[in-house]
């Protein structure tokens, strides 16, 4: 009864990624609980995956067949659920290069297409295309500062995860100098992304400038002059 109830009461809080049911060596009397119809049910029925770990490599239980996995012992059980240290170091270093290629990639990408945008603006003078290419602009600024957030609020989660698998294996040193790292990551995209917008303003800034100095417009708000004869005639030489 104690074991139903423990399996039930963890599927109940849902607080682990595994359990472990078993036992250390015994007698058959010991480890005849682990035969009980109830136990193998409970097993069967639990959300959580379960590893049987029951007795010796030579016990066999039928909480063995029911079970996800079988594992002779219970160390063996706990070296097979734990996760190496060095493996989650390593995923850690692999999702900050990730994260550091698509976020080269997608300034790249946005730095591209602020370039053409940029093109079609010196080529194109009249005020209302300007007027048109400028609210696009706002909007590619306003869908870069989104998804840069999007990126950031994912590596965040990430992170958290990460943490709490590291948190787990009580690798305390090597969690702080992985948080470390990605809090110097998330400021250099940060750095970077504040750049890209000041270096867009003043482009864009020098673009409209320009398009004003070559504008018509500005030709006719300068004056101009009509020279008439006495006879009211228009003087063309």
């Amino acid at each position: 009864g104690q074991i139903v109830r423990a399996i039930e009461l963890a599927n109940q809080r849902n607080e682990c990624d595994v359990l472990i049911v078993g036992r250390g060596g015994g007698s058959l009397e010991d480890l005849w609980s682990f035969n009980d119809e109830r136990v193998a049910r409970a097993i069967f029925a639990s959300r959580i995956p379960v590893v049987s770990a029951v007795g010796h490599e030579t016990d066999v239980t039928i909480a063995d067949f029911v079970a996800d996995l079988r594992a002779p012992t219970p160390s063996a059980a706990a070296e097979v659920v734990s996760r190496n240290q060095q493996e989650l170091l390593r995923q850690v270093q692999s999702a900050r290069q990730r994260l550091e290629m698509a976020m080269d990639y997608y300034l790249a990408n946005r730095t591209r297409r602020f370039t053409q945008i940029h093109h079609r603006l010196q080529q194109q003078h009249p005020q209302l295309r300007l007027a048109r290419q400028q609210t696009m602009l706002e909007r590619l600024k306003k869908r870069m500062s989104f998804a840069l957030e999007n990126q950031l609020k994912r590596a965040g989660q990430q992170q958290q995860r990460l943490t709490q698998r590291l948190n787990q294996q009580n690798p305390q040193p090597k969690i702080h100098r992985a948080q470390t790292r990605i809090q110097q990551l998330e400021y250099r995209l940060a750095e970077i992304l504040r750049a890209q917008l000041s270096a867009t303003r003043e482009r864009f800034g020098n673009a409209v400038t320009h398009l004003e100095a070559v504008s018509p417009l500005s030709t006719l708000a300068r004056g101009y002059s009509v020279t008439t004869a006495t006879d009211g005639n228009v003087l063309k030489k």
